[in-house]
């Protein structure tokens, strides 16, 4: 069974930073696609980005310039960095995994608040 767990949110004013992290129970090399998603209160979960194994992505225009995905493959992680935060950005995100035969994994979330 393929674990995801996410870490990094939290409460920043607007503006500010933050980094989220998504640790995976097997490498990453093992799916297709990772990526993050959220969703904000009463709103349907939406992309932020994905990344292929093979290693390209796919932004949010919403976040484009803002939001980098990184990953380290000695750790089994890909990360989140959020700069110039806004209050639009308040919401819990989620790291997802695609495996060949389009099994998705999900995480359980980590909740980000933008907020003065």
């Amino acid at each position: 069974q393929v674990q995801l767990v996410e870490s990094g949110g939290g409460l920043v004013q607007p503006g500010g930073s933050l980094r989220l992290s998504c640790a995976a129970s097997r490498s990453i090399f093992d799916f297709n696609i990772m990526g993050w998603y959220r969703q904000a209160p009463g709103k349907e979960r939406e992309l932020v980005v994905v990344i292929t194994r093979g290693g390209i992505t796919t932004y949010a225009d919403s976040v484009k310039g803002r939001f980098t995905i990184s990953r380290d493959n000695a750790k089994n992680a890909v990360f989140l960095q959020m700069n110039s935060l806004k209050p639009d950005d308040t919401a819990v995100y989620y790291c997802k995994a695609v495996r060949a035969g389009s099994s998705v994994y999900w995480g359980q979330g980590t909740q980000v608040i933008v907020s003065s």
